[in-house]
């Protein structure tokens, strides 16, 4: 591996870090999904409303709120499962339910209107995003290069 992008918390390596911006978990769902069955206000309401899962991003049946040491954890049986977040976003657009998605992955539905955030004053903390290397000032140029340029387009991109 010459070259990384994580996007979470790093785990111990020997491995380079430059941060390069970072990225929200965030809930939402379409505005007619919200008129029919009601904006929760609070984690606990979920309980109440369609929930679509993905394997993808949140394997298990249990989302995180809050930006503490202990954040709450809600048990969710969700009414839809998809593999992709792209299915998730296809069918909150469609006003199947809610979703949990990167914010980077709906932007141009939240900006569009397709989509709403719900739940933000009890999101998890934004997850960092780490462009990683083994590169020294002394190594690659082509690799140093590379980084450069994805950093500068990541930071470019406002992911959250």
């Amino acid at each position: 591996m010459d070259v990384a992008v994580r996007i979470g918390p790093l785990p111990d390596s020997g491995l380079k870090a430059l941060r390069v911006g970072q990225v929200r978990r965030m809930l939402c769902a379409a505005p007619g999904y919200l008129a029919r069955h009601g904006v929760p206000r609070h984690p606990s309401d979920l309980a109440g409303h369609a929930v679509i899962g993905t394997t993808n991003l949140s394997p298990r049946a249990g989302w995180r709120f809050g930006v503490t040491d202990e954040p709450t954890l809600v048990r969710m049986k969700p009414r839809l499962t998809v593999t992709s977040n792209d299915g998730a976003i296809a069918a909150a657009c469609g006003g199947l339910g809610i979703a949990r998605l990167l914010s980077y992955q709906v932007a141009d539905e939240l900006a569009s209107g397709q989509l709403q955030v719900i739940l933000a004053e009890y999101e998890e903390a934004p997850w960092p995003i780490h462009i990683l290397h083994r590169e020294s000032k002394y190594g690659s140029a082509k690799v140093r290069t590379f980084i450069d340029m994805l950093a500068q387009a990541l930071r470019d991109q406002q992911l959250e």
